[in-house]
């Protein structure tokens, strides 16, 4: 990703400023189509809209045949403080789960026939303590990013974006913080099981790292590069990529909302090709989700991560593109589409 202007993330917002837009034409042949089929119109509410929505960023009719479930893992040094109640080994231990079949993803990708991808970005090197120092370089955050891009390398039509991490949604919290303003407190949560005291904790500790970079804050890319960490940075250029290359992306929860809200402010149209899979039961993902301007499909008071929800999702965006172009017209099923 080095550029020749000289600063590797020359590059990525070179990408931001050339963002491809929707395609308007395929989304009116979806809304054209979809005034003919056996049903009252509008009846299927959201599913008629994310029939559009796949038409529009697709280019072709809605339709989905290589699903793919991307989880990128990473290791945070600011666990040294306190953040989780489980050790970083945990997040090794749990790639090897996904990778052996024995996590809830697992399950989800089978009930929904989805492909899954898992990629561990060098969880034997943490990112440095975002209270200390930046948890990257630009060179490491770009690098990551790019790594990220190589997602789609295998082709798919459908990105669900998801993470694994111990300390994450610490990392989450202080880029909410730093993107949207307010105070640590609004933004910190229970995450993997903490009372009221490790709650307490974990904004301190946003707010410590926040005050540290606070004169870096202006530029996402620098707020991704000093208070993130390689999943958040590999999930954001992930969702680049896969808008360079028009395919729609289904978002996560908590976490991997973050990795979009870095995008969301570099450019307020870079996630139009996103949907926000879930609410999380974290409770500053609704705040985050508010401050984007996104409306989430579900809420199962869910906050597991690890992409449950992003495929979840997937099983009704496959829905409502099957209901699309499988249902028949009022012509072909002779159907009255009228009161006589």
């Amino acid at each position: 990703m080095h550029s020749s202007t000289g600063m590797p993330f020359d590059d990525i917002r070179a990408m931001l400023r050339e963002l491809p837009g929707a395609n308007t034409h395929a989304a009116q042949r979806v809304a054209q189509r979809d005034a003919q089929l056996t049903k009252p119109a509008g009846s299927l509410g959201r599913l008629e809209d994310i029939a559009q929505w796949l038409a529009a960023w697709s280019g072709r009719e809605p339709q989905i045949t290589r699903p793919l479930v991307a989880i990128f893992a990473g290791n945070h040094g600011v666990t040294k403080q306190g953040v989780s109640p489980f050790p970083s080994d945990v997040t090794a231990q749990m790639v090897a789960n996904f990778t052996n079949g024995g996590a809830a993803i697992n399950q989800i990708c089978i009930a929904h026939d989805l492909g899954l991808k898992v990629f561990d970005l060098a969880l034997e090197i943490p990112t440095k303590d975002i209270t200390e120092e930046a948890a990257m370089d630009e060179r490491t955050c770009a690098a990551t990013m790019a790594f990220g891009m190589e997602a789609i390398a295998g082709g798919t039509d459908l990105l669900c974006i998801g993470e694994m991490g111990i300390g994450n949604t610490t990392i989450a919290s202080a880029i909410f913080l730093a993107l949207f303003g307010g105070e640590a407190s609004d933004w910190v949560g229970p995450g993997t099981g903490h009372d009221a005291a490790g709650v307490a904790l974990k904004a301190d500790v946003v707010s410590r790292a926040v005050a540290l970079h606070k004169d870096h804050l202006l530029d996402p890319l620098e707020v991704l590069r000093r208070l993130g960490g390689r999943e958040i940075a590999a999930m954001a250029g992930a969702i680049l990529a896969a808008r360079v290359q028009r395919i729609p992306v289904i978002i996560d929860g908590f976490v991997a909302s973050a990795a979009a809200a870095v995008l969301h402010v570099a450019d307020r149209g870079a996630l139009d090709h996103c949907l926000f899979a879930h609410v999380s039961a974290e409770p500053a993902h609704k705040r985050a989700l508010d401050a984007m301007g996104k409306r989430p499909l579900l809420d199962l008071g869910m906050r597991l991560g690890e992409g449950t929800g992003a495929a979840l999702a997937a099983g009704i965006v496959k829905a409502a593109a099957l209901c699309h172009t499988g249902m028949a017209t009022f012509e072909e099923a002779a159907v009255s589409d009228r009161p006589n």
